[in-house]
């Protein structure tokens, strides 16, 4: 008989639509919750903001191309 996986700790993220200064619209950007604490009183699109730069910045040191600014950021 067999027996049912175990079911591990779900990663749950939040949603975005990240829009560029260039007019480049990114949809459905992930960032986790484990970077969204709003314990020091930060908020929620600031940490997202900063959290979507350093995944943009990780992309561009490997693909070698930068992208343009964000100009704004909603919850998606």
């Amino acid at each position: 008989m067999a027996r049912k996986k175990p079911k591990g700790k779900s990663a749950t993220y939040m949603m975005f639509t990240v829009t560029y200064q260039d007019g480049t619209v990114s949809s459905n950007r992930r960032v986790s919750n484990d970077l969204l604490d709003q314990s020091f009183g930060d908020n929620i699109d600031d940490l997202a903001r900063t959290a979507i730069e350093d995944q943009d910045n990780e992309i561009a040191q490997r693909s070698g191309q930068r992208r343009a600014k964000i100009d704004s950021i909603a919850r998606a």
